[in-house]
């Protein structure tokens, strides 16, 4: 999967992505920062893209 690539996000993941980049871009971040940081906040959150399997890491909240 080439950099960027974003077909392993859930829809709900590329709303969440769509809805901050317009947030951002209201507060005059341009389109192409405003993708950006919208992504690095939807995988912060998120972890990335789909996840599933014996290795997926917990959060502090599912302790």
């Amino acid at each position: 999967m080439p950099r960027g690539d974003k077909s392993k996000y859930t829809d709900k993941q590329k709303r969440q992505a769509e809805h901050i980049e317009e947030g951002y871009e209201k507060s005059g971040v341009s389109e192409e920062e405003a993708e950006r940081r919208a992504w690095a906040t939807v995988n912060k959150k998120d972890g990335g893209g789909k996840q599933s399997g014996s290795g997926r890491k917990k959060s502090s909240s599912d302790k």
